[in-house]
């Protein structure tokens, strides 16, 4: 009994590990999205990296996701996955704004995602996380 139930919190623990460097590169790419944004505002030719920051977001958050469902499989926590969910979903929404020119929206979407990748950063390093 003993044996499965310390195999259970190892595979937890192991999970979170997961979570914590998949949130920590979603705020990295978060961060090189903002700069390079800043860049655009300023005149520069910075679309190319902010469109290519745009799809490593895509994969970071998209493994964000995958890790917090499986954490919520082994835990039975499934808020972290909804949330992880809705921010990928919104990075699509997010890309699509920006494509689209429409930058009235895209950057209340951008704080919105935002939140959300530091909120779950926030659930990946809590101690009662793990």
């Amino acid at each position: 009994m003993t044996r499965t139930r310390d195999a259970a919190v190892a595979s937890q623990t192991s999970t979170i590990r997961l979570a914590q460097a998949a949130a920590v590169l979603s705020v990295l790419v978060v961060l090189w999205q903002f700069f390079s944004a800043g860049r655009l505002l300023e005149g520069a030719d910075a679309l190319g990296g902010h469109g290519g920051g745009a799809i490593v977001l895509h994969v970071a958050t998209g493994l964000l996701l995958v890790v917090a469902v499986l954490y919520g499989r082994q835990s039975g926590l499934w808020w972290p996955a909804g949330l992880a969910a809705a921010v990928f979903v919104l990075t699509f929404v997010q890309g699509a704004l920006g494509s689209s020119g429409n930058i009235a929206a895209h950057v209340p979407v951008a704080v919105v995602v935002t939140i959300g990748i530091v909120w779950l950063t926030a659930w990946a390093f809590w101690p009662t996380s793990i």
